[in-house]
């Protein structure tokens, strides 16, 4: 079952991505007293998520800095190397980027998808959530992995509003 506002978000060590390579950092760094909207994708460097679902947060970052997001973190089910280059790719600024390889956190969340079918394995959902100092506020999961509509940062914006 996929985690549900009111509910407490889980603990874990996550690994992070940035300039200095893979670190790992617990959630309640990247969640304690802070607001933040986490958001899922299926796989680095695939289609919507290069092209729409991740450009769509990080040309964003300073509406929702001014909404009071203090941190936009997107996780995906890659190895941190892989997340790394598609961040570098991207041109990722401002957005926390965190590699879930094993999709561990993913399944935490209830936010796991079974794509062995397709030879990707198990995946991230597409997913969007707001989180306040650890409790989750909101949650939009999308039924299609390629969709990004209702997890898109537009989407979320106009909740923040």
């Amino acid at each position: 079952m996929p985690i549900q506002a009111g509910e407490t978000i889980p603990a874990a060590t996550l690994t992070l991505v940035n300039e200095n390579g893979p670190e790992e950092v617990s959630t309640d760094t990247l969640f304690h007293e802070k607001k933040v909207v986490l958001f899922g994708v299926p796989g680095a460097f695939t289609p919507t998520c290069s092209e729409a679902h991740l450009p769509g947060f990080v040309n964003s970052v300073d509406v929702f800095s001014a909404k009071g997001i203090d941190t936009i973190a997107c996780i995906t089910v890659n190895d941190p190397f892989v997340v790394s280059a598609w961040a570098k790719a991207q041109n990722v600024k401002g957005v926390v980027m965190l590699a879930d390889g094993n999709a561990d956190y993913v399944t935490a969340l209830g936010m796991n998808i079974d794509m062995t079918a397709r030879g990707f394995g198990m995946r991230s959902s597409r997913f969007a959530m707001i989180i306040d100092n650890g409790k989750v506020t909101y949650v939009a999961q999308e039924t299609i992995p390629k969709d990004h509509g209702i997890s898109s940062a537009e989407s979320i914006l106009n909740v923040l509003s």
